[in-house]
């Protein structure tokens, strides 16, 4: 039986993971008890940071919002200020697992999982969001563009913990949409995702995108190239036909038990052509 450790704040939470050489910080398990399971992974203890407060809930901050990793997806679903500020990542949460697993789960277990199908990652990335990051005597920040290096992978050291993550919305942009697809309509592992943001002038014009694509690539793929050929355009489907040929090019899937890397390339494509749904009328 492995030593669970409880801690109710930072203090206790430090000197807990300097108790044991190779401890485990976990928040909701949803992820880290299948693997204990399986046996993928083997720490020395584990340390839930459920109980932590400053870990916890969602605030306005330095003009954006700050968002705390211990934070279950079922608590970012109901707070007035995600639906409001947020509502691309709102719409990827209302996607993810069930409702026990929204209960249970948190985005700081999304994250640090750095699973390419991790539903909140597209829209994050879209997001600009940027991960804090704790120590006993030090924090940093960087954007989680680069706080994930690849599937599984963070550059998270051995005596931080991801206390947060904070998104500074950009209310200019009028068209937030996200899909996913998978073998079945829920509880299913996304088989290719897309978040889009654009900025739709008046007259129908496309002065700003932003996109990310989820389960087609080691980490999320953006391409610059598909953003590009959209600006100055209108959502035609000739536009998005282009646009989504360029997200072709980008993506770099692979074959799984869940779909061919072909047919993960195609769907790529074809989630841009659902922007079409928020031409001006």
């Amino acid at each position: 039986m492995k030593e669970v450790f409880l801690p109710g704040n930072l203090e206790e939470l430090w000197r807990a993971l300097e108790r044991e050489p190779a401890p485990r910080p976990y928040c909701g398990g949803t992820d880290l008890l299948v693997h204990l399971r399986s046996g993928k992974t083997d720490p020395d203890a584990l340390v839930c940071l459920e109980r932590i407060p400053e870990l916890s809930g969602v605030r306005e901050e330095e003009g954006g919002l700050w968002i705390g990793a211990a934070t279950t997806h079922a608590r970012l679903l109901d707070d007035p200020l995600v639906r409001a500020r947020l509502p691309l990542l709102a719409r990827a949460l209302s996607t993810l697992g069930s409702p026990p697993v929204r209960n249970m789960g948190t985005i700081g277990g999304n994250i640090c999982t750095a699973s390419p199908a991790g539903d909140t990652l597209p829209p994050l990335y879209a997001l600009d969001g940027e991960v804090e990051l704790r120590s006993r005597d030090s924090s940093r920040r960087m954007p989680l563009r680069r706080f994930i290096t690849g599937p599984g992978e963070t550059a998270l050291r051995p005596d931080e913990i991801l206390a947060g993550v904070r998104v500074t919305p950009d209310g200019t942009y009028n068209v937030h949409h996200f899909e996913k697809i998978g073998i079945r309509r829920a509880m299913a592992c996304s088989i290719a995702s897309l978040a889009a943001l654009l900025r739709v002038s008046s007259s129908g014009e496309i002065e700003a995108a932003r996109l990310a694509w989820g389960s087609v690539g080691p980490t999320v793929v953006v391409s610059g190239e598909a953003e590009q050929a959209l600006l100055g355009k209108r959502l035609t489907r000739d536009v998005l036909e282009d646009a989504a040929e360029r997200a072709r090019k980008a993506v770099s899937p692979i074959d799984d038990v869940r779909a061919s890397a072909a047919y993960r390339r195609e769907v790529s494509g074809n989630l841009l052509l659902r922007l079409m749904e928020h031409r001006p009328l």
